[in-house]
């Protein structure tokens, strides 16, 4: 489609550049939600456990209707700027043909308090992505009520994912996955499940333009306690969205891009009716998403620790911490072993040199290492810019 090259292509100019980063909160959102166009109706759904608002957005008059929420876990924050730019082109034509079919509902930050404090969990440290049925906190009241009261035919569950995941049989990041979840052990193809897992094929299909061998898809094992698997029950075709790495980008700035191209296409396929409940194969063809990725992969490094020597590879992976209003990126060590199945977005091969972790005694596992020795070459694996 012209259009969807269109938005790819002038992607800098409908990009919400108030937004960047990892760290998106209530404050940081709401000044856009205050500008926003006539067309979009801002509002306050409810509120969090420790009463901070829950805003909604809503806009289109179409008789299709599509639940959107994001940061429901409250550091998971890239398909939240990726609305806020898919906001900015859906009152262009021809995009505008979809507020005509379709009306939508959008939570940009279900979890506020959680979003504050750059946590997976909300204030009460409940992982409200198991609250369906409970219903046991603030936040998941709101969204059962908004979900009761507007009774989407769609839902769109928007997620980030970890860096450690890759595309199975591929040492390709997973820059994007997906799921039409179960509703039922049985895992029955269910007509909304067929029609979710058409969407998905359509957005795959797009996406091998500009991330090629870079979707995946998660395992689709039934939990009722999960939004989108009670959403399913409820016959809402759901959609899991998630967020993945693409090159050293660890804020990323590039992963929001194909989330908003991806949701364009998306509500596209809705409005104009091109859902095909025959795709279900071509879904099934997406590849499962496994865990092979560290963030930096020492290869072959002499290790030395009590006198003792050995050569062994070492992985390690970044936790990210929210320090004075910034998230950081802590380098650690994972683990030290064969690690020769899996995969490193930097690769180090340390050739059976020595290996020092110049910010502690030991090369050992949880250990934070900032900068390493590698023989008599020193390298930093602090993130500069985002990049290692």
């Amino acid at each position: 489609m012209e259009s969807i090259n269109d938005f790819v292509s002038n992607y800098d100019h409908y990009k919400a550049k108030a937004l960047s980063g990892r760290y998106i909160k209530n404050d940081t959102i709401l000044p856009l939600l205050k500008a926003l166009p006539n067309a979009f109706k801002f509002e306050i759904s409810g509120h969090s456990e420790q009463n901070r608002p829950i805003y909604s957005v809503k806009i289109g008059t179409g008789k299709t209707k599509i639940l959107i929420w994001s940061q429901m876990h409250g550091n998971e924050s890239t398909c939240t700027k990726a609305l806020f730019d898919v906001f900015n082109v859906l009152t262009t034509a021809p995009f505008d043909t979809i507020l005509q079919e379709c009306s939508l509902f959008i939570l940009p930050i279900l979890n506020p308090d959680g979003a504050e404090a750059y946590t997976r969990q909300n204030a009460n440290q409940v992982d409200l992505n198991r609250d369906a049925v409970d219903l046991s906190q603030a936040e998941s009241k709101v969204l059962r009520t908004v979900f009761d009261t507007f009774k989407p035919d769609y839902g769109f569950n928007m997620h980030d994912q970890r860096t450690l995941f890759n595309v199975v049989e591929n040492n390709m990041p997973a820059t994007v996955s997906f799921l039409s979840p179960a509703q039922d052990q049985a895992l029955t193809l269910t007509p909304n499940r067929l029609r979710a897992m058409s969407i998905i094929h359509q957005m795959n299909t797009l996406l091998q333009n500009y991330i090629l061998g870079q979707v995946g898809r998660f395992d689709d094992a039934f939990n009722i306690n999960c939004v989108g698997d009670y959403f399913q029950t409820q016959g809402t075709s759901t959609i899991l969205f998630e967020a993945g790495h693409y090159q050293n980008d660890y804020s990323r700035e590039k992963s929001r891009k194909f989330i908003a191209l991806a949701t364009l296409q998306a509500l596209w396929c809705i409005s104009t009716n091109s859902v095909n409940e025959n795709d279900h194969e071509n879904y099934l063809q997406i590849p499962e998403n496994n865990t092979l990725f560290f963030d930096v992969l020492i290869k072959n490094a002499l290790i030395s620790n009590d006198n003792k020597e050995s050569v062994n590879d070492i992985g390690i992976s970044y936790e990210e911490i929210l320090k004075n209003g910034e998230v950081l990126f802590v380098p650690k060590i994972r683990f030290i072993g064969d690690l020769s199945s899996y995969f490193g977005h930097k690769i180090i091969n340390a050739d059976k040199k020595l290996v020092k972790n110049l910010n502690g005694p030991r090369v050992e596992v949880n250990a934070e290492c900032y900068d390493i020795f590698i023989g008599d070459v020193k390298f930093s694996l602090f993130l500069n810019n985002n990049l290692v």
